[in-house]
């Protein structure tokens, strides 16, 4: 009897979740999936992005643009990177005995922490003299910290990783020293947007300077692909569903029953956009291509941030509106329509742009298919200043990503096919 691991059970008398030698899992394991702690720490997540995509929206509304970006990127941001160290650690040396899962779980008490001081990030924003990053950075403490211990069991257990695990807690541990600095020092504002774009800068580099690449431990690339996918459909359920189904004033009455072609406009856009978003992602088959290009494992890791970033921010956009329909928000109808367009219109293109990137493959089709994309977009946002309704603008911007679909189902998936076919054969392994 095998485990998930493909390691002996335990034996009888012993503990079933004992210790168990952090060595590096085998990166070509059949059947690994994500497990029920991976899942787990993903729902923790999901607070703080809809924390983040929630405040990014009110303070979007009340008509405070450039506060409301900068505050939902930085948080947007370092969700991301909290989420990708772990997830790619678990990926090459999860061992689900019971310290990893006690050291996994304090990385969640984190992320509560974090997602807590998203507010009074967005309040700092708004008032324009300082950026208090103090709750934030407090919880991504806990969870370096917590990564670090991780990492630190890799070193005393692995002796072919411990270069490796020894680069990633020093880097780790700078780059978390910064953040403190920048939390606690008081800096003046503009001294806090350089610092967070050095710092996350060096975030971004970490695995290059600690790993030297994509290949430096044994993640498994259908099992990471999997992670991700799951995470954007979390993402899209909490963000763009939730969102939209909790525009209950639109519904009018006090049982909600008065439904209005505001209230539908939203329910479908919303509704109609996660379809649409999740038909786009899983149409690239990430895994068999990280199978085949390893190396290209640090650009579909990073490239995700913007489609996070655009997943949120579609919901921010329903949010806002939501918003605008109950007449509470600062906002004229193109501004509106356009905080919905433009992040839809960011997840598109990333999506192609990774698509692209990681098969070293251009198709004249996608440029066709991305025109006809931002025509429709571009068209939600001049109806509007035209004087078109929100309402109907909105089920415009819905449109975009099933110019893809349709694409996608008709022509593109026999051009994808011939790209995968190369990369199977060797002819682009360029990666």
């Amino acid at each position: 009897m095998s485990d998930s691991r493909g390691t002996s059970a335990p034996g009888k008398g012993k503990l079933a979740h004992r210790l168990l030698p952090m060595a590096g899992r085998d990166p070509d394991e059949t059947h690994r999936v994500a497990t029920p702690l991976e899942l787990l720490f993903d729902l923790t997540f999901v607070v703080a992005v809809g924390t983040a995509a929630h405040d990014f929206a009110e303070l979007l509304a009340e008509g405070h643009p450039a506060p409301a970006v900068l505050a939902f990127l930085f948080s947007m941001f370092a969700i991301s990177i909290a989420w990708i160290g772990f997830s790619w650690f678990a990926s090459a040396f999860g061992t689900d005995d019971w310290l990893y899962r006690a050291l996994t779980m304090v990385q969640m008490i984190g992320v509560v922490i974090f997602a807590l001081g998203i507010p009074a990030l967005f309040h700092s924003a708004e008032e324009g003299d300082h950026l208090n990053l103090r709750i934030m950075v407090l919880g991504y403490i806990v969870m370096r910290v917590a990564m670090v211990l991780q990492w630190s069991r890799v070193y005393r257990e692995s002796p072919e990783f411990r270069k490796v695990s020894r680069a990633e807690v020093i880097w780790t541990l700078i780059a978390q020293a910064c953040w403190t600095v920048v939390a606690f020092a008081q800096l003046p504002y503009l001294a806090v947007i350089v610092a967070v774009v050095v710092i996350g800068t060096l975030e971004l580099l970490l695995p290059v300077l600690s790993q030297g690449g994509a290949g430096g431990t044994p993640w498994h690339p259908h099992h990471t692909a999997e992670r991700y996918g799951l995470f954007a459909i979390i993402v899209l359920g909490e963000s763009v569903v939730g969102t939209a189904a909790s525009s209950g004033d639109l519904l009018g009455g006090p049982d909600g029953t008065q439904w209005t072609v505001n209230a539908v406009a939203v329910i479908v856009a919303g509704i109609g956009l996660t379809f649409g978003m999740w038909w786009v992602y899983f149409a690239t088959p990430f895994g068999d291509i990280l199978a085949h290009r390893r190396r290209r494992g640090y650009l579909f890791g990073y490239g995700h941030i913007p489609v996070f970033i655009g997943i949120a921010g579609v919901g921010a956009g329903l949010h806002v509106a939501g918003l605008y329909m109950e007449h509470h928000a600062h906002l004229g109808p193109t501004a509106v329509v356009l905080s919905l367009a433009l992040p839809t219109g960011l997840y598109l293109l990333m999506v192609y742009l990774l698509h692209t990137l990681l098969l070293s493959a251009a198709d004249r089709f996608h440029l066709l298919l991305i025109a006809i994309t931002l025509a429709v977009l571009a068209a939600a946002a001049l109806l509007s200043a035209a004087g078109v309704s929100v309402a109907v603008c909105l089920l415009v911007v819905m449109l975009a990503p099933y110019v893809t679909v349709i694409g996608y189902e008709t022509i593109g998936y026999r051009h994808q096919q011939q790209m995968l076919d190369e990369v199977r054969s060797g002819h682009r392994r360029t990666g």
